[in-house]
């Protein structure tokens, strides 16, 4: 028997490759399918399930495309009402895998049809579950982000979580190992650890949420405290999960198309289109395209692009580093943003020896910064109230619409985050609508903190203030 976490860093997320015999089984899939065909493919084995633990909300499930190509079945747990064909498995159903066997244990609360898959060696011992969403390494799944759909407050799905944890998960051998569909960064819950494995034994020392005298009243306060608004993305990805999303190499053949600067500036025109550049920050700011936004594919790309761009069928043209066009496109596709149409060929370094104009952002060292500045900081509302420069204005970038209703067009603003990727993010934003008095503070808070010239506020523990 083999088990192996894929793990993507940029959505923290777990998929697993499971194989018993020359039998394999793909849990929660990305949308690339080719590297699990692959594993399958070099492992002389056939991938007979796609398992899919529920309806995903923060990225777009390959489960149709790898069923397509390899005539797996996707199955998913009780009350699931998938748009396609696939297998709705029942409450503690076996399903069979080479010498193995896998038993569906129904687990809502993160949502109605969430499912764990409790596997079994060849010697009918359990020795792993798959907990997708509902239990997390140090959490447990959010309750609220199918509240709507369900017509239950984010209470009532708590304490169907709690019901599932206590009757189905807490009640296994302490010995089996938890294999959880996210780590530390991913949206889906509030407190993950930044280990994406632990025995359950473990969990149950140290998951705050399964501690053993908690009654129901005080698990729903808990787990409900804290929470922030879901990105925007979530709700329209969980509709491509329900009922398909387009076919990945349709994306790719139009996402790929290498254009010329003026071929470009036409389609962006013409499209409407968004010009994403998603070269590193400090690159940026020394010269982009007007109007052009700042996501940076080396930090956590796909979820701030689902979180700052609103329409997922928004037409999107592409600066990337040179031979990183196709990564970006494929990130984006995670996300269900499949409308990139072209990247800019060269670079700007084609668009600026084309002649064409180029904007700049102006940038900082901390240790030039005075005290008599008026101090924008973007970080999340718990990075903020941790510790941040005294007196600065708050204008966190996942509520940018809000934020920026907060600066005065007019004003001069120096702009820090915690370290500087997400500042370029929210000063190309702001200056694509208008904004034009923006600086950028170089190394965001920790370089602020290293130049000792402005003062701060007591350093407080995030965790205490959930």
């Amino acid at each position: 028997m083999k088990i192996e976490q894929i793990y993507t860093g940029c959505l923290a997320h777990g998929a697993y490759y499971i194989e018993s015999d020359g039998v394999a089984a793909i849990i929660d899939p990305l949308r690339e399918v080719a590297p699990y065909i692959q594993k399958a493919a070099t492992a002389d084995a056939s991938i007979k399930y796609v398992l899919e633990t529920h309806f995903h909300a923060d990225f777009v499930s390959g489960h149709l495309e790898l069923s397509a190509i390899t005539g797996a079945t996707i199955v998913y747990g009780p009350t699931a009402q998938p748009g396609f064909p696939a297998y709705v498995a029942n409450d503690n159903e076996f399903l069979f895998l080479g010498k193995c066997t896998i038993q569906v244990l129904h687990t809502p609360g993160h949502t109605p049809e969430s499912t764990s898959y409790l596997l079994y060696d060849e010697f009918n011992k359990p020795v792993a579950l798959f907990s997708g969403d509902t239990l997390f390494i140090g959490d447990v799944g959010r309750p609220d982000l199918t509240q709507k759909a369900t017509d239950m407050t984010r209470e009532e799905l708590a304490g169907v979580l709690f019901d599932s944890l206590r009757n189905k998960i807490m009640t296994l051998p302490g010995d089996i190992t938890i294999y959880p569909g996210h780590g530390a960064g991913s949206a889906c819950g509030k407190n993950m650890s930044r280990e994406t494995t632990d025995t359950l034994a473990n969990q149950l020392a140290t998951n705050y949420a399964l501690r053993k005298n908690m009654t129901r009243d005080e698990f729903i306060i808990e787990v409900t405290t804290g929470l922030t608004t879901p990105p925007a993305y979530f709700p329209e990805n969980v509709r491509l999960n329900k009922e398909g999303a387009t076919e990945m190499g349709t994306v790719l053949s139009r996402g790929l198309q290498a254009l010329l600067p003026e071929d470009f500036e036409a389609i962006a025109d013409e499209a409407g289109a968004l010009i994403l550049d998603a070269r590193d920050p400090e690159e940026f700011a020394t010269g982009f395209i007007p109007g052009a936004i700042n996501i940076g594919i080396d930090g956590s790309f796909a979820p701030w692009a689902g979180t700052l761009i609103p329409n997922i069928e928004q037409p999107i043209l592409i600066v990337a580093p040179t031979g990183r066009e196709e990564e970006v496109i494929v990130r984006l596709a995670r996300v269900g943003y499949d409308f990139t149409m072209g990247f800019l060929k060269g670079g700007m370094l084609s668009w600026m020896e084309a002649g064409k104009p180029i904007d700049r952002v102006i940038t900082v060292e901390a240790s030039s910064l005075t005290g008599g500045e008026h101090i924008v900081d973007v970080r999340r509302k718990s990075e903020f109230e941790s510790e941040h420069v005294m007196d600065a204005i708050h204008a966190p970038l996942d509520y940018i619409n809000d934020s920026m209703q907060l600066l005065d067009k007019e004003k001069l603003y120096y702009i820090h985050c915690a370290a500087g990727y997400r500042s370029m993010m929210f000063i190309s934003i702001l200056k694509a609508r208008g904004f034009s008095h923006l600086v950028d503070v170089r190394g965001g808070l920790k370089a602020i903190r290293e130049a000792n010239r402005l003062q701060l506020t007591e350093y407080v523990c995030p965790q205490t203030l959930l």
